[in-house]
């Protein structure tokens, strides 16, 4: 069987972002040759070859196969490592003052919120990817901390998802707030959009969500629901990765409506309909728990439950609480 792996350092990445070594790899990878053989595809010496075959060798990349006697010649065949390789390195800064925790997931303006808060203590970078790439990233290793409001068939919200990809792993759910989401419009409400049947009207352009985020999801649920087809909705495959990007584009009057958070039409001056409400959560491994503590002391402080409070359509009763540990 064939099979890839994920380069692991950043010494492999440096050297592959040499385009002549990483075209050496990819001929390489297709079946095993000399340097001879190399430098007649490429049409360079031998010598040429060399210089750079020896680099991807000490990166752990290629290999010698195998040698055979040709005549009085001894001959070194060269090959790669694997069958194909995947690219996926995370550079973080080194600060000493502060640790860096990388938080994906779902779009919200209370991380936002909490990354500046916590910004003397921890250095939070968030990637906003959307819920279920959120977990796919956690899972992968590549963030510490996912943020998630994906409402499973059961009527249950995130928990069904956690233990489908974390079956394996002690993993912490904690409640960052409930939320408000509902239909964006211009001030006013212009187009007079009363729910998500005039999204299919044909005069109102719409703005998405990006594919994996809740609200998508939330969405395309609703709309097998009500028997909407998703190509009768103008705009429908367009999409933005936050909510914020969703309010500006409808303040901006390109486009006529999004779903997105009830305090995002308030930063905006929208006009908003509301329709459902939601529990976001802060989804990572039991082993992180240390390293998070800034975080998790900062949900319990009422000082910034009080700023979460001043978001529209915010309910922090819950905040701080832990669901599955």
């Amino acid at each position: 069987m064939r099979s890839i792996q994920q380069l692991q350092t950043l010494d492999q990445l440096k050297c592959l972002a040499d385009p002549r070594r990483l075209r050496i790899l990819r001929l390489l990878m297709t079946a095993p040759a000399t340097l001879t053989m190399l430098g007649k595809t490429l049409g360079e010496s031998p010598a040429w070859v060399r210089h750079h075959l020896v680099q991807l060798e000490a990166a752990g990349l290629v290999d010698l196969s195998e040698t055979r006697i040709n005549g009085r010649a001894l001959e070194k065949y060269y090959r790669a490592c694997t069958d194909g390789y995947l690219l996926q390195q995370m550079i973080l800064p080194e600060d000493s003052s502060r640790s860096t925790v990388v938080f994906s997931g779902s779009h919200d303006l209370a991380v936002e919120m909490l990354a500046e808060y916590l910004s003397p203590h921890l250095n939070l970078l968030t990637l906003p990817v959307g819920s279920l790439d959120g977990l796919v990233t956690l899972r992968q290793n590549l963030s510490q901390v996912a943020g998630c409001h994906l409402l499973d068939a059961s009527g249950e919200f995130n928990i069904p998802f956690v233990n489908r990809f974390f079956p394996d792993r002690d993993m912490y759910v904690i409640t960052l707030a409930y939320r408000e989401q509902g239909l964006l419009t211009t001030a006013g409400n212009p187009k007079s959009i009363r729910g998500l049947s005039d999204l299919a009207r044909g005069d109102i352009r719409f703005i998405n969500r990006n594919p994996g985020s809740g609200t998508r999801l939330w969405l395309d649920h609703q709309l097998h629901t009500l028997d909407i087809s998703p190509e009768s909705i103008p705009g429908y495959a367009n999409n933005v990765s936050t909510h914020t990007e969703c309010a500006r584009l409808v303040w901006n009057g390109s486009v006529d409506a999004a779903l997105a958070l009830r305090a995002s039409a308030n930063m905006f001056g929208l006009g908003f309909i509301p329709l459902f409400h939601e529990r976001y959560d802060l989804v990572f491994p039991r082993e992180m728990s240390p390293h998070l503590a800034p975080l998790l002391d900062t949900l319990q402080t009422s000082r910034f439950r009080h700023q979460m409070d001043a978001l529209a359509g915010y309910e922090t009763a819950h905040t701080g609480e832990s669901i599955l540990n």
